[in-house]
């Protein structure tokens, strides 16, 4: 459903505020795999989205049209996982290519994984 949306510049991310319980949507870049939206947190887990999700793991996503409920979790560090994430969003926003290094910003964000229905 999300796939064909990868192209999208953005997608609108909504977590439950750890402390007023109420939802808040930032917008932030993405990136598609294998049925899951990557984000990555320039500000690790300081960002207030991050500590959301760490909180309640349920969140609502929209690309373009689509939105769904979905949950989110951060990517464990040093995984395949984790390489996929930073690779991919570096590519789409920084134009990494292969054999380059990475942005700063990719390798230093914080990977978050949301696993779409």
């Amino acid at each position: 459903m999300f796939e064909r949306l990868a192209d999208q510049d953005f997608a609108y991310l909504t977590t439950t505020g750890r402390r007023t319980g109420k939802a808040h949507t930032i917008e932030i870049w993405f990136g598609l795999h294998d049925g899951r939206v990557y984000l990555l947190s320039g500000g690790g887990d300081r960002a207030d989205w991050v500590q959301n999700v760490r909180k309640t793991p349920r969140v609502r996503v929209r690309i373009g049209t689509q939105t769904a409920s979905a949950r989110a979790r951060v990517v464990r560090a040093g995984t395949k996982e984790d390489e996929i994430a930073r690779r991919l969003l570096d590519a789409k926003y920084q134009g990494w290519r292969e054999g380059r290094r990475l942005s700063s910003w990719a390798r230093n964000a914080l990977p978050v994984a949301i696993e779409l229905p």
